[in-house]
């Protein structure tokens, strides 16, 4: 492995796993498996038990925990699932923005199966969703941000029978405290109105020490077929940025699929010179062979996972050495269970993570209970700022970026009491 690329990972962490023998197992006349295969790979069965291994911290809970009441509400354009158990204990929880699209897979699919269920076998209960239920016809966000929305609702409700935080339902404390980098958009603009604008996020938090830009050419959220952003934008902005911000800054560079193999390993020599810390989704998310060509040219560490929605994608790339920094996000993901297996999986082989925050609904307090629990969890995490439309109160954290952190709530569940009236002004959604 690349030394310069271990810079960005935890001391903590220490050095990453040595290589594992290699077993055969082909059978007599067959054609041998590749070198990824499992067959072929030891490294897939440690992931795989891994992945066996359930994360809800069942022994919290000493009788059963029936579910009486799942239901989604919804105010205009804001929706949040509220869980109630046999025993009057209740769980609420914001939905993304999304779900004004995916509600009704919410109400058909999902609401009718989670009633009677014990949620102590939380873990079970998202396999069986995955593995049993829909997986064969439904999968990706359609099914993950529904079913992460009812997650985080019983997570709440756990949390709130324990007394206990989140973080302490799906692991331990690690940090209690969450650094953050500023995201930013903007790369169809041209590059001096692009830095104004990066200028004036930034100011919004001065004392964040952290800043990802994008890369390359628009991707989505246009109508233009042709979009591929200003001509050498990319080339001006990557130093530019450095030049601005100094070498104090961490900086980090977001592509979302956009390169060519040759064009990211181009690109990211480039970041490497101008000391950027990891180059995020150079190809497409789910060309994991092109991932991992791009991971062995580079020395700037390669992140990705903000749109898998399968273990699939994390499996075959920390098995075969593809990448350095995994990001689910919690929402796309299915839920913060489904995304500590996979920060399990990165840290049995001594790599970062750096969950994607979706916009959104209470993302980033989802976001940063999920990282409390997370000890290979990387140095900063996204931050898109606080959603005004949300009425709570939290009593155990300002939830405000202080000294480039923010403080994660230690009160039971995620620490928040929503305004009770606002909640009644949410009415049930029907189909």
């Amino acid at each position: 492995m690349k030394t310069s690329r271990r810079r960005f990972h935890s001391a903590a962490l220490g050095a990453a796993a040595a290589s594992l023998p290699i077993v055969s197992s082909e059978a007599p006349g067959a054609a041998p498996p590749s070198p990824s295969s499992p067959a072929r790979n030891p490294r897939y069965a440690k992931l795989d038990e891994i992945l066996r291994q359930p994360v809800l911290q069942k022994h919290l809970f000493t009788s059963p925990i029936i579910i009486e009441s799942l239901e989604l509400l919804r105010l205009n354009n804001s929706f949040l699932c509220r869980v109630r158990s046999r025993d009057g204990a209740e769980g609420i929880s914001v939905a993304h923005s999304t779900m004004n699209t995916l509600f009704p897979i919410f109400i058909r699919n999902l609401q009718p199966f989670f009633p009677g269920k014990d949620a102590r076998e939380l873990d079970l209960i998202l396999d069986k969703v995955y593995i049993y239920n829909f997986n064969y016809r439904l999968n990706g966000m359609a099914l993950g941000l529904p079913l992460a929305t009812i997650e985080f609702a019983i997570l709440d409700m756990l949390g709130r029978i324990a007394g206990k935080p989140v973080g302490e339902l799906i692991g331990e404390i690690h940090n209690p405290e969450v650094a953050v980098y500023i995201a930013t958009e903007w790369r169809e603009r041209p590059v001096d109105e692009s830095i104004e604008l990066i200028k004036k996020a930034v100011a919004e938090y001065p004392e964040a020490r952290a800043l990802k830009i994008k890369v390359g050419g628009l991707m989505f959220m246009t109508t233009d077929m042709y979009a591929a952003g200003p001509p050498g934008r990319t080339e001006k902005i990557i130093p530019l940025v450095r030049k601005t911000f100094g070498d104090a800054m961490a900086l980090y560079a977001d592509a979302n699929g956009f390169y060519t193999v040759p064009e990211a390993i181009r690109v990211g020599r480039l970041l490497e010179q101008y000391k950027y810390r990891y180059f995020e989704e150079p190809v497409m998310f789910d060309h994991l062979e092109e991932i991992k060509q791009v991971h062995d040219a580079l020395q700037i560490p390669i992140a990705n996972g903000e749109q898998d929605y399968s273990f699939y994608g994390f499996r075959w790339l920390l098995a075969n050495d593809g990448l350095d920094i995994v990001q689910p996000d919690n929402y796309y993901f299915g839920g913060l269970i489904r995304s500590m297996k996979v920060a399990r999986m990165a840290a049995a082989f001594g790599k970062t993570i750096v969950p994607h925050m979706s916009g959104g609904g209470l993302g980033y307090l989802y976001n940063i209970h999920f990282v409390s629990a997370v000890p290979n969890a990387g140095e900063h995490h996204e931050f898109k700022g606080l959603d005004t439309h949300v009425r709570f109160e939290c009593k155990t954290s300002p939830l405000k970026v202080v000294k480039g952190k923010i403080k994660v709530p230690t009160g039971p569940g995620f620490g928040v009491d929503f305004d009770p009236d606002w909640v009644k002004k949410h009415q049930p959604v029907k189909l």
